[in-house]
């Protein structure tokens, strides 16, 4: 709110009167006014014992505004609030807005990778149920295609939700390395597996679960922990 100090506009050099204490004397030594939160100061003279200073200077001083009506002087005071500085409005008005639930370019990320690994797992399943044995280079190549994937879904990240669903996909992707891992292992010690070596395994069981939490959580469109992904 700002103050207005109206003064009479009766001394033709401007002086705003201010009242001191001391007796009727002649005109003393100026000597240095300041008003507290202010930076600077103004000159103080004084005349048959009272204390002067110029109403144009306290309005500098004080930032003030000085207008004239009649025969009055008005002193204009700025707001005791401080406004903020321009700088700051103009941060706040370019401060990133945080996006909520998930978006679409990353969905179809998820998704994609979702599917890639499911290809992968089938694969392997597949090979196990059939006694088709599959090539370490083919493992290779399903690990990078998913790999590429997981690296497109991690650049469309751009709200919270997908931020959180994230490290879902890379814990997928991680399980779904182990399960690839543990086959090729076996394959390369020529150990005979049986045709429902993968039927109960908590490992398969665990990248089946989350792949269907991955999903449907996206299609609710708000993040929600998959415990089967961890």
């Amino acid at each position: 709110m700002k103050m207005r100090l109206a003064v009479l506009a009766m001394m033709p050099t401007a002086l705003l009167m201010l009242p001191a204490n001391g007796n009727a004397q002649t005109l003393q030594k100026s000597t240095a006014f300041t008003i507290a939160g202010h930076a600077g100061e103004v000159q103080l003279v004084q005349i048959n014992g009272k204390s002067y200073v110029e109403v144009e200077s306290l309005a500098r001083l004080t930032h003030g505004n000085l207008s004239f009506k009649a025969n009055r002087t008005i002193l204009t005071l700025p707001s005791s609030d401080p406004e903020p500085p321009a700088t700051a409005i103009q941060a706040q008005s370019t401060a990133p807005q945080v996006k909520t639930g998930f978006s679409r370019t990353f969905v179809q990320a998820g998704i994609e990778e979702m599917g890639l690994i499911r290809e992968w797992r089938i694969g392997i399943v597949s090979a196990v149920q059939n006694n088709v044995p599959v090539s370490e280079e083919w493992a290779s190549a399903q690990h990078r295609l998913a790999e590429k994937n997981l690296a497109l879904a991690s650049a469309a990240v751009s709200t919270d939700d997908d931020r959180n669903a994230l490290p879902l996909l890379s814990a997928e992707f991680n399980n779904m390395q182990k399960l690839s891992d543990l086959y090729l292992a076996l394959s390369t010690r020529s150990t005979a597996m049986s045709p429902d070596k993968f039927d109960n395994d908590p490992l398969e069981e665990q990248i089946l679960t989350c792949a269907r939490g991955f999903v449907s959580m996206t299609e609710s469109r708000e993040f929600q922990d998959q415990p089967a992904c961890h």
